[in-house]
Protein backbone atom coordinates (compact mmCIF):
# COMPACT_ATOMS: atom_id res chain seq x y z
CA UNK A 1 0.00 0.00 0.00
CA UNK A 2 1.10 3.17 -0.92
CA UNK A 3 2.81 6.08 2.23
CA UNK A 4 0.58 9.13 1.59
CA UNK A 5 3.08 12.15 1.48
CA UNK A 6 1.45 15.68 1.80
CA UNK A 7 3.62 18.10 1.41
CA UNK A 8 2.76 21.64 2.61
CA UNK A 9 4.60 24.53 0.60
CA UNK A 10 5.91 24.66 -3.44
CA UNK A 11 8.87 26.66 -3.20
CA UNK A 12 12.58 25.72 -4.31
CA UNK A 13 12.69 23.17 -1.66
CA UNK A 14 9.31 22.31 -2.13
CA UNK A 15 9.98 21.24 -5.26
CA UNK A 16 13.45 19.65 -5.02
CA UNK A 17 12.11 17.29 -2.72
CA UNK A 18 8.97 16.43 -5.18
CA UNK A 19 12.00 15.69 -7.75
CA UNK A 20 13.64 13.41 -4.99
CA UNK A 21 10.38 11.67 -4.52
CA UNK A 22 9.05 11.29 -8.33
CA UNK A 23 11.07 7.43 -8.65
CA UNK A 24 8.65 6.43 -5.50
CA UNK A 25 5.58 7.76 -6.80
CA UNK A 26 6.06 6.30 -10.09
CA UNK A 27 6.91 2.78 -8.43
CA UNK A 28 3.18 2.99 -6.13
CA UNK A 29 5.26 3.34 -3.31
CA UNK A 30 4.31 7.21 -1.95
CA UNK A 31 0.93 8.57 -3.03
CA UNK A 32 2.03 12.55 -2.91
CA UNK A 33 0.17 15.89 -2.75
CA UNK A 34 1.35 19.43 -2.96
CA UNK A 35 -0.40 22.02 -1.38
CA UNK A 36 0.88 25.23 -2.44
CA UNK A 37 -0.89 28.74 -1.83
CA UNK A 38 0.84 29.99 -5.35
CA UNK A 39 -1.37 29.11 -8.36
CA UNK A 40 2.08 29.21 -11.02
CA UNK A 41 4.51 26.62 -11.11
CA UNK A 42 7.51 27.30 -8.88
CA UNK A 43 10.11 30.31 -9.06
CA UNK A 44 13.64 30.59 -7.83
CA UNK A 45 13.10 33.38 -5.70
CA UNK A 46 16.60 34.16 -4.61
CA UNK A 47 16.80 35.59 -7.77
CA UNK A 48 13.72 37.80 -8.20
CA UNK A 49 15.98 40.70 -7.48
CA UNK A 50 17.44 39.82 -11.34
CA UNK A 51 14.25 39.75 -13.12
CA UNK A 52 13.18 42.80 -11.02
CA UNK A 53 16.43 45.48 -12.40
CA UNK A 54 15.70 43.32 -15.97
CA UNK A 55 18.46 40.91 -15.96
CA UNK A 56 16.66 37.89 -15.96
CA UNK A 57 13.21 37.33 -17.93
CA UNK A 58 10.19 35.61 -16.44
CA UNK A 59 11.16 32.27 -17.90
CA UNK A 60 14.65 32.23 -16.75
CA UNK A 61 12.93 31.62 -12.74
CA UNK A 62 10.90 28.93 -13.72
CA UNK A 63 12.38 25.38 -11.51
CA UNK A 64 11.44 22.13 -11.49
CA UNK A 65 8.92 20.09 -14.33
CA UNK A 66 5.12 20.50 -12.66
CA UNK A 67 3.86 18.28 -15.91
CA UNK A 68 6.29 15.54 -14.96
CA UNK A 69 6.03 15.23 -11.45
CA UNK A 70 1.70 15.37 -12.91
CA UNK A 71 2.21 12.18 -15.40
CA UNK A 72 4.56 10.46 -12.78
CA UNK A 73 1.19 10.96 -10.37
CA UNK A 74 2.11 13.77 -8.18
CA UNK A 75 -1.66 15.92 -6.91
CA UNK A 76 -0.75 19.13 -6.69
CA UNK A 77 -3.36 21.67 -5.20
CA UNK A 78 -2.28 25.45 -5.41
CA UNK A 79 -4.06 28.29 -4.78
CA UNK A 80 -5.05 26.73 -1.26
CA UNK A 81 -3.48 27.66 2.96
CA UNK A 82 -3.41 25.05 5.16
CA UNK A 83 -5.57 26.25 7.82
CA UNK A 84 -5.51 23.27 10.51
CA UNK A 85 -3.84 19.55 11.24
CA UNK A 86 -5.38 17.32 13.39
CA UNK A 87 -2.19 15.22 14.23
CA UNK A 88 -4.36 12.79 15.94
CA UNK A 89 -6.43 11.87 12.66
CA UNK A 90 -3.48 12.53 10.40
CA UNK A 91 -5.54 15.20 7.98
CA UNK A 92 -4.84 18.51 6.90
CA UNK A 93 -7.68 21.04 6.94
CA UNK A 94 -7.43 23.57 3.77
CA UNK A 95 -9.19 27.13 4.17
CA UNK A 96 -12.07 26.14 1.67
CA UNK A 97 -13.13 23.04 4.31
CA UNK A 98 -11.47 20.45 2.28
CA UNK A 99 -9.43 17.98 3.93
CA UNK A 100 -6.40 15.57 3.13
CA UNK A 101 -5.45 12.65 4.92
CA UNK A 102 -1.38 11.74 5.52
CA UNK A 103 0.76 9.60 6.99
CA UNK A 104 3.75 11.91 6.47
CA UNK A 105 3.48 15.32 6.68
CA UNK A 106 6.39 17.63 5.49
CA UNK A 107 6.21 21.14 6.05
CA UNK A 108 8.17 23.36 3.29
CA UNK A 109 6.24 26.83 3.92
CA UNK A 110 9.40 29.21 3.89
CA UNK A 111 9.53 32.45 5.70
CA UNK A 112 7.92 35.99 5.00
CA UNK A 113 9.48 39.11 4.79
CA UNK A 114 9.95 41.15 7.99
CA UNK A 115 8.05 44.18 8.08
CA UNK A 116 10.11 46.92 10.12
CA UNK A 117 8.29 48.31 13.63
CA UNK A 118 7.68 52.15 11.66
CA UNK A 119 4.93 54.43 12.02
CA UNK A 120 2.92 53.71 8.87
CA UNK A 121 3.53 50.15 8.75
CA UNK A 122 1.75 49.06 11.96
CA UNK A 123 -1.32 47.05 9.99
CA UNK A 124 1.06 45.47 7.90
CA UNK A 125 3.12 44.13 9.93
CA UNK A 126 1.94 40.04 10.74
CA UNK A 127 2.44 38.41 14.28
CA UNK A 128 3.71 35.22 13.90
CA UNK A 129 1.16 33.46 16.04
CA UNK A 130 -1.96 34.86 13.60
CA UNK A 131 -4.42 32.35 12.08
CA UNK A 132 -3.28 31.17 8.42
CA UNK A 133 -6.59 32.25 6.02
CA UNK A 134 -7.11 32.67 2.54
CA UNK A 135 -3.07 32.42 0.08
CA UNK A 136 -3.71 36.36 -0.80
CA UNK A 137 -3.53 37.13 2.96
CA UNK A 138 -0.74 34.67 3.87
CA UNK A 139 1.51 37.55 4.76
CA UNK A 140 -0.10 40.10 5.47
CA UNK A 141 -1.05 41.73 8.46
CA UNK A 142 -4.86 43.83 9.13
CA UNK A 143 -3.58 45.40 5.57
CA UNK A 144 -1.38 45.11 3.30
CA UNK A 145 1.71 47.02 2.80
CA UNK A 146 0.50 50.66 1.61
CA UNK A 147 0.93 51.57 -2.30
CA UNK A 148 4.68 52.27 -3.22
CA UNK A 149 5.96 49.66 -0.46
CA UNK A 150 7.19 46.10 -1.30
CA UNK A 151 9.25 43.49 0.42
CA UNK A 152 10.25 41.59 -2.95
CA UNK A 153 9.30 38.33 -1.71
CA UNK A 154 7.26 37.27 -4.63
CA UNK A 155 6.30 37.81 -8.39
CA UNK A 156 3.89 40.52 -7.83
CA UNK A 157 7.12 42.77 -6.06
CA UNK A 158 9.17 41.97 -8.29
CA UNK A 159 7.12 43.72 -11.22
CA UNK A 160 6.28 46.85 -8.99
CA UNK A 161 10.71 47.12 -8.27
CA UNK A 162 10.68 46.07 -12.47
CA UNK A 163 8.12 49.52 -13.59
CA UNK A 164 10.47 51.84 -10.98
CA UNK A 165 13.46 51.29 -12.35
CA UNK A 166 12.11 51.25 -15.91
CA UNK A 167 10.89 54.67 -14.96
CA UNK A 168 13.79 56.07 -13.42
CA UNK A 169 12.22 56.54 -10.34
CA UNK A 170 13.91 57.04 -7.03
CA UNK A 171 14.26 53.41 -4.76
CA UNK A 172 14.85 53.64 -1.22
CA UNK A 173 16.01 50.23 -0.14
CA UNK A 174 15.60 49.82 3.88
CA UNK A 175 18.52 47.62 4.70
CA UNK A 176 21.85 46.51 3.64
CA UNK A 177 22.10 43.00 3.93
CA UNK A 178 23.54 40.90 0.67
CA UNK A 179 20.01 40.82 -0.67
CA UNK A 180 19.66 44.51 -0.12
CA UNK A 181 22.15 45.58 -1.58
CA UNK A 182 22.50 43.32 -4.75
CA UNK A 183 19.16 45.07 -5.76
CA UNK A 184 20.26 48.48 -5.18
CA UNK A 185 23.62 48.22 -6.94
CA UNK A 186 21.93 46.42 -10.24
CA UNK A 187 18.73 48.70 -10.02
CA UNK A 188 21.00 52.07 -10.23
CA UNK A 189 23.04 50.25 -13.18
CA UNK A 190 19.99 49.71 -14.66
CA UNK A 191 19.41 53.43 -14.36
CA UNK A 192 17.10 53.81 -11.10
CA UNK A 193 18.08 56.62 -8.53
CA UNK A 194 18.93 54.48 -5.39
CA UNK A 195 19.36 55.00 -1.80
CA UNK A 196 20.22 52.58 0.82
CA UNK A 197 19.31 53.30 4.19
CA UNK A 198 20.51 51.64 7.33
CA UNK A 199 20.98 51.04 10.97
CA UNK A 200 24.71 49.61 11.66
CA UNK A 201 27.76 52.13 10.78
CA UNK A 202 28.63 49.62 7.55
CA UNK A 203 26.68 47.76 4.95
CA UNK A 204 27.05 43.57 5.45
CA UNK A 205 27.20 43.67 9.00
CA UNK A 206 26.15 40.22 9.40
CA UNK A 207 28.91 39.27 6.64
CA UNK A 208 31.73 41.78 6.37
CA UNK A 209 33.51 43.40 9.37
CA UNK A 210 33.28 46.66 9.92
CA UNK A 211 35.79 48.12 7.54
CA UNK A 212 35.42 45.74 5.07
CA UNK A 213 31.43 46.90 4.58
CA UNK A 214 32.85 50.38 4.60
CA UNK A 215 35.09 49.73 1.45
CA UNK A 216 32.18 48.29 -0.13
CA UNK A 217 30.15 51.37 0.77
CA UNK A 218 32.96 53.79 -0.35
CA UNK A 219 32.83 51.66 -3.96
CA UNK A 220 28.72 51.42 -4.09
CA UNK A 221 28.60 55.05 -3.98
CA UNK A 222 31.28 55.33 -6.92
CA UNK A 223 28.73 53.68 -8.57
CA UNK A 224 25.90 55.81 -8.24
CA UNK A 225 23.91 54.48 -5.26
CA UNK A 226 23.32 56.85 -2.20
CA UNK A 227 24.68 55.33 1.26
CA UNK A 228 22.70 56.27 4.32
CA UNK A 229 24.58 54.73 7.43
CA UNK A 230 22.74 54.80 11.24
CA UNK A 231 19.80 55.84 9.47
CA UNK A 232 17.34 54.51 12.13
CA UNK A 233 14.29 54.86 10.63
CA UNK A 234 10.84 55.71 12.23
CA UNK A 235 8.08 55.88 9.64
CA UNK A 236 7.15 56.75 6.20
CA UNK A 237 5.05 59.69 5.07
CA UNK A 238 2.75 59.36 2.02
CA UNK A 239 1.63 61.21 -1.19
CA UNK A 240 -2.02 61.51 -2.27
CA UNK A 241 -2.41 60.47 -6.31
CA UNK A 242 -5.00 62.56 -8.59
CA UNK A 243 -7.54 59.61 -7.55
CA UNK A 244 -7.04 60.14 -3.25
CA UNK A 245 -5.03 57.32 -2.96
CA UNK A 246 -2.19 57.23 -0.63
CA UNK A 247 1.62 56.20 -2.08
CA UNK A 248 4.70 56.00 0.09
CA UNK A 249 6.67 59.16 -0.58
CA UNK A 250 9.54 59.65 1.83
CA UNK A 251 11.08 57.79 5.19
CA UNK A 252 11.45 59.42 8.14
CA UNK A 253 14.82 58.91 10.22
CA UNK A 254 15.22 59.33 13.91
CA UNK A 255 17.09 62.34 13.43
CA UNK A 256 14.04 64.03 11.63
CA UNK A 257 15.78 63.74 8.15
CA UNK A 258 13.41 62.61 5.47
CA UNK A 259 14.65 60.33 2.83
CA UNK A 260 12.03 60.96 -0.26
CA UNK A 261 11.70 58.13 -2.87
CA UNK A 262 8.77 56.99 -5.02
CA UNK A 263 9.41 53.37 -3.93
CA UNK A 264 10.18 51.70 -0.57
CA UNK A 265 12.03 48.00 -0.99
CA UNK A 266 12.18 46.50 2.83
CA UNK A 267 14.89 44.47 2.71
CA UNK A 268 15.23 43.54 6.98
CA UNK A 269 15.39 39.91 7.05
CA UNK A 270 12.77 37.53 7.27
CA UNK A 271 11.35 34.57 9.52
CA UNK A 272 9.91 31.56 9.33
CA UNK A 273 6.20 30.48 8.43
CA UNK A 274 5.69 28.19 11.65
CA UNK A 275 1.55 29.21 12.24
CA UNK A 276 0.86 25.90 10.94
CA UNK A 277 2.82 24.19 13.06
CA UNK A 278 2.14 26.55 15.90
CA UNK A 279 -1.51 25.71 15.84
CA UNK A 280 -1.07 21.73 15.38
CA UNK A 281 0.91 22.00 18.53
CA UNK A 282 4.73 21.01 17.11
CA UNK A 283 7.54 22.87 19.12
CA UNK A 284 8.68 25.86 17.56
CA UNK A 285 11.31 27.97 18.05
CA UNK A 286 12.68 30.31 15.50
CA UNK A 287 11.08 27.65 13.03
CA UNK A 288 9.28 24.46 13.05
CA UNK A 289 12.31 22.84 15.62
CA UNK A 290 13.61 19.25 14.06
CA UNK A 291 16.12 16.74 14.59
CA UNK A 292 18.85 15.91 11.57
CA UNK A 293 16.18 14.00 9.54
CA UNK A 294 14.08 16.90 9.48
CA UNK A 295 12.02 15.11 11.85
CA UNK A 296 9.63 17.07 14.18
CA UNK A 297 10.67 17.02 17.62
CA UNK A 298 7.31 16.65 18.78
CA UNK A 299 5.78 14.01 15.88
CA UNK A 300 7.60 11.53 14.19
CA UNK A 301 4.64 12.05 11.35
CA UNK A 302 5.34 15.47 10.62
CA UNK A 303 9.00 16.95 8.67
CA UNK A 304 10.03 20.64 8.00
CA UNK A 305 12.59 21.52 5.88
CA UNK A 306 13.85 24.96 4.72
CA UNK A 307 13.18 28.20 5.30
CA UNK A 308 11.01 27.22 8.50
CA UNK A 309 12.97 24.33 9.94
CA UNK A 310 15.06 24.83 12.84
CA UNK A 311 16.85 22.21 12.86
CA UNK A 312 18.44 21.54 16.33
CA UNK A 313 19.34 18.03 18.83
CA UNK A 314 17.02 18.27 21.61
CA UNK A 315 19.50 18.20 23.87
CA UNK A 316 20.41 21.53 23.39
CA UNK A 317 17.46 22.96 24.41
CA UNK A 318 18.36 25.25 27.58
CA UNK A 319 16.40 25.44 30.87
CA UNK A 320 14.46 28.10 29.54
CA UNK A 321 13.47 26.68 26.87
CA UNK A 322 15.41 28.50 24.55
CA UNK A 323 17.46 26.30 21.31
CA UNK A 324 20.52 27.74 20.11
CA UNK A 325 20.57 28.79 15.99
CA UNK A 326 17.85 28.62 13.69
CA UNK A 327 16.66 28.08 9.76
CA UNK A 328 19.83 28.83 7.77
CA UNK A 329 18.10 30.86 5.44
CA UNK A 330 20.00 29.94 2.81
CA UNK A 331 19.15 27.83 -0.41
CA UNK A 332 21.37 25.39 -0.52
CA UNK A 333 21.35 24.06 3.27
CA UNK A 334 17.45 23.77 2.41
CA UNK A 335 18.25 21.65 -0.89
CA UNK A 336 20.48 19.12 1.23
CA UNK A 337 18.02 18.88 3.95
CA UNK A 338 15.12 18.22 0.90
CA UNK A 339 17.38 15.32 -0.63
CA UNK A 340 17.96 13.89 2.75
CA UNK A 341 14.41 13.36 3.34
CA UNK A 342 13.78 12.24 0.06
CA UNK A 343 15.86 9.93 0.27
CA UNK A 344 14.24 9.13 3.80
CA UNK A 345 10.93 8.73 2.97
CA UNK A 346 11.49 6.63 -0.55
CA UNK A 347 13.02 3.85 1.71
CA UNK A 348 9.75 3.06 3.99
CA UNK A 349 12.26 3.23 6.66
CA UNK A 350 9.76 4.06 9.71
CA UNK A 351 10.59 7.67 11.18
CA UNK A 352 10.05 6.39 14.45
CA UNK A 353 13.54 6.13 16.97
CA UNK A 354 16.19 8.06 18.31
CA UNK A 355 16.71 12.11 17.52
CA UNK A 356 19.08 12.21 14.61
CA UNK A 357 21.87 14.30 15.53
CA UNK A 358 21.94 17.42 13.24
CA UNK A 359 24.56 17.07 10.07
CA UNK A 360 27.23 19.12 10.36
CA UNK A 361 26.63 22.12 7.64
CA UNK A 362 30.27 23.38 6.19
CA UNK A 363 30.75 27.29 6.59
CA UNK A 364 29.07 28.96 3.84
CA UNK A 365 30.68 31.48 1.65
CA UNK A 366 28.77 35.05 0.58
CA UNK A 367 29.36 36.37 -2.41
CA UNK A 368 28.19 39.48 -3.65
CA UNK A 369 26.29 39.63 -7.55
CA UNK A 370 27.02 43.25 -8.53
CA UNK A 371 28.51 44.19 -12.16
CA UNK A 372 32.45 45.47 -10.74
CA UNK A 373 32.44 45.18 -7.43
CA UNK A 374 34.14 42.06 -6.02
CA UNK A 375 32.96 40.73 -2.35
CA UNK A 376 33.53 37.34 -0.72
CA UNK A 377 33.69 36.34 2.37
CA UNK A 378 33.33 33.10 4.59
CA UNK A 379 33.70 32.10 8.36
CA UNK A 380 33.45 34.27 11.42
CA UNK A 381 35.33 37.36 10.50
CA UNK A 382 34.74 39.64 13.63
CA UNK A 383 37.90 38.57 15.36
CA UNK A 384 40.06 41.66 17.03
CA UNK A 385 43.02 41.82 15.18
CA UNK A 386 45.23 42.52 18.55
CA UNK A 387 43.36 40.45 20.36
CA UNK A 388 46.63 37.97 20.29
CA UNK A 389 50.16 38.62 20.13
CA UNK A 390 52.58 36.74 17.79
CA UNK A 391 52.98 33.10 18.55
CA UNK A 392 49.51 32.68 21.11
CA UNK A 393 47.12 30.18 20.85
CA UNK A 394 43.83 31.47 19.49
CA UNK A 395 42.37 33.76 15.96
CA UNK A 396 45.14 35.30 14.76
CA UNK A 397 44.25 38.06 12.43
CA UNK A 398 46.20 39.86 9.03
CA UNK A 399 44.60 43.02 7.45
CA UNK A 400 45.10 44.77 4.52
CA UNK A 401 43.78 47.84 3.15
CA UNK A 402 43.75 50.57 0.52
CA UNK A 403 40.59 52.42 0.59
CA UNK A 404 41.41 54.89 -1.82
CA UNK A 405 41.60 52.04 -4.31
CA UNK A 406 38.65 49.96 -2.55
CA UNK A 407 40.38 47.07 -1.92
CA UNK A 408 40.23 45.20 1.97
CA UNK A 409 41.18 41.84 3.10
CA UNK A 410 41.10 40.67 6.24
CA UNK A 411 42.25 37.12 7.10
CA UNK A 412 41.66 35.02 10.21
CA UNK A 413 43.57 32.12 11.31
CA UNK A 414 43.40 29.40 13.75
CA UNK A 415 47.13 27.58 14.34
CA UNK A 416 47.56 28.85 10.34
CA UNK A 417 44.12 27.65 9.23
CA UNK A 418 42.08 29.95 7.48
CA UNK A 419 38.40 29.95 9.30
CA UNK A 420 37.24 33.32 8.22
CA UNK A 421 38.00 35.43 5.62
CA UNK A 422 36.50 39.04 3.50
CA UNK A 423 38.12 40.36 0.30
CA UNK A 424 36.69 43.22 -1.34
CA UNK A 425 38.05 44.65 -4.62
CA UNK A 426 40.38 41.46 -5.00
CA UNK A 427 38.73 39.03 -6.89
CA UNK A 428 41.54 36.49 -7.24
CA UNK A 429 42.65 37.20 -3.97
CA UNK A 430 39.16 36.60 -3.02
CA UNK A 431 38.74 32.90 -5.09
CA UNK A 432 42.22 31.77 -3.61
CA UNK A 433 40.42 32.14 0.04
CA UNK A 434 37.56 30.83 -0.89
CA UNK A 435 39.21 27.45 -2.03
CA UNK A 436 41.75 27.32 0.99
CA UNK A 437 38.86 28.09 3.32
CA UNK A 438 36.44 25.30 2.00
CA UNK A 439 39.50 22.82 2.14
CA UNK A 440 40.95 24.10 5.79
CA UNK A 441 44.20 24.62 4.08
CA UNK A 442 46.70 26.10 5.95
CA UNK A 443 47.95 29.97 4.59
CA UNK A 444 51.30 30.53 3.52
CA UNK A 445 53.78 31.70 5.92
CA UNK A 446 54.03 35.24 3.71
CA UNK A 447 49.98 36.22 4.21
CA UNK A 448 51.27 39.19 1.59
CA UNK A 449 51.98 36.82 -1.17
CA UNK A 450 48.32 36.44 -1.56
CA UNK A 451 47.81 40.18 -2.42
CA UNK A 452 50.12 39.90 -4.99
CA UNK A 453 47.13 37.65 -7.04
CA UNK A 454 45.41 41.13 -7.78
CA UNK A 455 48.29 42.90 -9.26
CA UNK A 456 48.86 43.42 -12.73
CA UNK A 457 50.74 40.54 -14.97
CA UNK A 458 51.80 39.08 -11.20
CA UNK A 459 53.26 35.66 -12.89
CA UNK A 460 52.39 34.15 -9.60
CA UNK A 461 50.99 30.61 -9.39
CA UNK A 462 48.41 29.99 -6.98
CA UNK A 463 48.29 28.27 -3.79
CA UNK A 464 45.16 26.13 -4.50
CA UNK A 465 43.72 26.00 -8.21
CA UNK A 466 40.13 27.67 -8.42
CA UNK A 467 39.56 25.11 -10.91
CA UNK A 468 41.13 22.02 -10.07
CA UNK A 469 38.41 19.18 -10.16
CA UNK A 470 37.87 18.59 -6.21
CA UNK A 471 37.17 22.88 -6.28
CA UNK A 472 34.04 23.74 -5.85
CA UNK A 473 32.15 26.00 -8.08
CA UNK A 474 28.68 26.30 -6.95
CA UNK A 475 28.02 26.29 -3.31
CA UNK A 476 24.50 25.70 -3.44
CA UNK A 477 24.36 21.87 -4.66
CA UNK A 478 27.91 21.36 -4.08
CA UNK A 479 29.00 21.03 -7.92
CA UNK A 480 32.92 20.46 -8.24
CA UNK A 481 34.71 22.15 -11.03
CA UNK A 482 35.11 18.07 -11.96
CA UNK A 483 31.61 17.47 -12.24
CA UNK A 484 31.03 20.57 -15.19
CA UNK A 485 33.69 19.55 -16.96
CA UNK A 486 32.31 15.64 -17.32
CA UNK A 487 28.50 17.86 -18.42
CA UNK A 488 31.06 19.48 -21.05
CA UNK A 489 32.31 16.07 -22.08
CA UNK A 490 29.12 15.04 -22.47
CA UNK A 491 28.13 17.39 -24.58
CA UNK A 492 27.39 20.28 -22.57
CA UNK A 493 29.04 22.79 -23.75
CA UNK A 494 26.92 26.21 -22.54
CA UNK A 495 25.90 27.44 -19.28
CA UNK A 496 22.07 26.81 -19.97
CA UNK A 497 23.04 22.87 -20.51
CA UNK A 498 25.54 23.00 -17.33
CA UNK A 499 22.43 24.30 -15.72
CA UNK A 500 20.16 21.65 -16.28
CA UNK A 501 22.52 18.11 -15.93
CA UNK A 502 24.23 19.47 -12.86
CA UNK A 503 21.81 21.79 -11.25
CA UNK A 504 25.16 24.24 -10.99
CA UNK A 505 24.11 28.16 -10.90
CA UNK A 506 20.37 27.83 -10.25
CA UNK A 507 20.38 28.56 -6.71
CA UNK A 508 21.76 32.12 -5.63
CA UNK A 509 23.53 32.36 -9.04
CA UNK A 510 26.51 33.73 -7.92
CA UNK A 511 28.79 30.91 -9.86
CA UNK A 512 27.31 31.73 -13.20
CA UNK A 513 30.56 33.90 -13.76
CA UNK A 514 33.02 31.17 -12.75
CA UNK A 515 31.01 28.00 -14.59
CA UNK A 516 31.08 30.54 -17.77
CA UNK A 517 35.05 31.50 -17.08
CA UNK A 518 35.62 27.37 -16.75
CA UNK A 519 33.62 26.82 -20.30
CA UNK A 520 35.97 29.23 -21.88
CA UNK A 521 38.97 27.35 -20.58
CA UNK A 522 37.52 24.41 -21.26
CA UNK A 523 36.78 25.36 -25.19
CA UNK A 524 40.94 27.50 -25.67
CA UNK A 525 42.62 23.83 -27.32
CA UNK A 526 45.78 22.43 -25.86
Amino acid sequence: MSERVVLVGYGPVGARLIEGLLPAVRDGRIDLTVIGAETHDVYNRVLLAEYAVGRADRDGLDMGDRLVAEEAGVRFVLGMTVVGVDRDRRVVRLHDGIRIPYDRLVLATGARANVPTLAGLERAQRHRAARPGVPDQLDHGSAPLPRGVVALRDLADAEHVRAAVSAGQRIVVLGAGVLGMELALAAAEAGAEVMVAYHSAAPMNRTLDENGGRVLAAAATTVGVEMMHHARAESIVQRYDDHGQAWFDGLVCADGKVLAGDLLVLSCGVAARTEVASLAGLAISSGVLVDGASRSWTDPHVFAIGDCAHVADPADAGADGRVPGGPSGLIGPGWRQADRLAALLSSGVSSAGAAVPAPVERPGVVMLKAEGIDVVAGGAVDADPFSHAPGCHGPQVTLWADPARGAYVKLVTVDGVLTGFVAVGMPRTGAELTLLFERGSELPADRSSLLRLDAPDTGMAVVADPFAADATVCWCNGVSAGAIREAVAAGEPTVACVKASTRAGTGCGGCVGRISELLAREAVPA
